[in-house]
């Protein structure tokens, strides 16, 4: 009897968390909110360094020059963006950042990566069979590139019995891609985080 007492007050206690404050809640919050739960790389990291970075690379005197002795805006494209870190980050997310950037910026214009390259190819193939003469695109005629920009995330962490210091450093390059010339070399080193965990419970 006692037992089955037992067995009742916890599936009644069980009920009672599970409709009051063991609930789980859900906050919507700005997207340009800071929010960091675990002192790990996140999305306003990501917005922070990427937005720093292009700002300063579009001011770069040799990306002014270009447009100057050639008559045309230069054409960039991302290439990969290392992640050299302790830690997950996916630099995808960090690499179409800086597409954005430097698109929204007006002073480069962009082109297709690698992999959408290859279904834009596949595509323009496609028509050659498929669409109407007037229509389909020629092939043969994408436009190149003139500077690729490449990256690297990288992190020095200190620790000591519960509290750690993670500093991130990001670090790009645009680069000539006809004469391998560096052209801009930028580094964002202002995000370090110190964490304090809370002793195991006991």
């Amino acid at each position: 009897m006692k037992r089955s007492i037992f067995v009742y007050l916890l599936v009644a206690a069980g009920v009672i968390c599970s409709l009051s404050s063991c609930a789980t809640t859900v906050e919507r919050v700005k997207a340009d909110d800071v929010v960091d739960l675990d002192g790990f790389w996140n999305d306003s990291d990501v917005r922070m360094v990427c937005e720093s970075l292009i700002s300063d690379c579009i001011k770069s005197p040799r990306v002014a020059q270009y447009e100057k002795k050639n008559g045309r805006a230069p054409v960039a494209i991302v290439g990969k963006i290392s992640n050299d870190s302790d830690e997950h980050i996916d630099t995808s997310i960090v690499a179409k950042k800086f597409q954005n950037a430097i698109i929204n910026s007006g002073v480069m214009d962009f082109v297709s990566d690698k992999n959408e390259r290859e279904e834009l190819r596949e595509e323009r193939l496609d028509q050659q069979d498929n669409a109407s003469e007037d229509t389909a695109k020629a092939i043969g005629n994408e436009t190149g590139a003139d500077f690729m920009l490449l990256g690297s995330i990288k992190t020095i962490v200190q620790t000591e019995g519960r509290k750690s210091v993670r500093a991130y450093f990001v670090y790009a390059e645009l680069h000539d891609l006809e004469t391998n010339k560096i052209i801009w070399s930028g580094e964002d080193d202002e995000i370090k985080k110190v964490i304090n965990r809370p002793a195991a419970k006991m």
